[in-house]
């Protein structure tokens, strides 16, 4: 059996290295395609770091009546807490409003003088509570709307008002583009994945045609159906590692070019940084993929082409 997987080898390496053209116009193909699988994972990282900074800028706030005892308020916001839709829950007490507020105001001097000249502090207390994921905030309203920790000891709603009718369009907008980008990448992923097996198909036929003396030479010795297509399957698997190494290697310089512009456009993301850090996984992804398409679109082609 050693024997036969070494002949199966050897031979691979002779029917890839003599078919050298068209072995080289798999390999390109091939290249291009990891190429691009290998692209949509950065860009979907990126665009992942994107939405996380949009994410972080969308929440919905609970303010609260100014009479609402303080701890209520805090009993609302350890029930929050406790919600599973929840990530975080940020206390602003009136103080801390007013503080806000004449920081953000301070260069507009009709607003600060309008509230020194009310004499008292018309600002709520308030919650400020970001969601793991953009669609619970409708989940999260209903609650702060109908859960008896909102309401006081007489009966009264302590919460005045949830502002999340004012961002509701800014979250709609923000759960359609995280979908649209989910279904964009999958889609491109899978055409290309197609395009490439055709393309490798289409290679290893071209293979088995220019190979057909022989095939017939090792049918009539008595070679098993496994002896002679291991060869062919074996060149897929070649054309997909060497790709894979190719699409690798250009990923290094590409990623050292742009990683100061996408730190700069995208903000916390530098390119370069997620590539040298994720090399690992990323050689695991594109070795496995370029190895994978290639053993499958050969295997398919022996078995439609060969006639065994």
């Amino acid at each position: 059996m050693i024997l036969a997987i070494k002949r199966i080898i050897r031979t691979g390496f002779v029917n890839f290295w003599r078919n050298g053209f068209v072995s080289t116009s798999s390999v390109v193909v091939m290249s291009i395609t990891l190429f691009v699988i290998g692209s949509l994972i950065f860009v979907n990282e990126m665009l992942d770091s994107s939405l996380n900074l949009l994410k972080d800028k969308v929440d919905i706030n609970a303010y609260f009546t100014i009479d609402a005892p303080e701890e209520s308020i805090l009993a609302v916001k350890s029930t929050l807490e406790q919600l599973d839709e929840v990530e975080k829950v940020t206390y602003i007490s009136r103080e801390e409003a007013e503080i806000r507020f004449r920081e953000r105001h301070k260069d507009k001097e009709i607003e600060i003088q309008a509230l020194n000249e009310l004499g008292t502090n018309p600002l709520l207390a308030s919650l400020s509570i970001k969601a793991k994921d953009p669609s619970y905030y409708e989940r999260i309203n209903n609650f702060l709307q109908s859960d008896e920790s909102t309401v006081s000891q007489d009966g009264v709603p302590i919460v005045a008002k949830v502002n999340f009718n004012d961002n509701k369009t800014a979250i709609e907008k923000l759960q359609k583009v995280i979908h649209g980008i989910e279904t964009f990448g999958l889609a491109v992923s899978i055409v290309l994945i197609v395009v490439s097996i055709v393309i490798v198909f289409n290679t290893i036929r071209m293979t088995i045609y220019i190979s057909r003396e022989e095939i017939s030479v090792m049918r009539l010795v008595g070679a098993s159906d496994a002896y002679i297509r291991g060869p062919f399957v074996f060149a897929g698997i070649m054309t997909g590692l060497i790709s894979a190494t190719i699409t690798l290697v250009a990923f290094y310089p590409l990623a050292i070019w742009l990683g100061p512009g996408t730190q700069e456009f995208f903000g916390e993301f530098n390119l370069f940084v997620y590539y040298t850090q994720n090399f690992g996984e990323m050689f695991l992804i594109i070795m496995s993929s370029g190895a994978f398409l290639g053993a499958l679109s050969s295997f398919l082609a022996v078995k439609k082409y060969l006639r065994i």
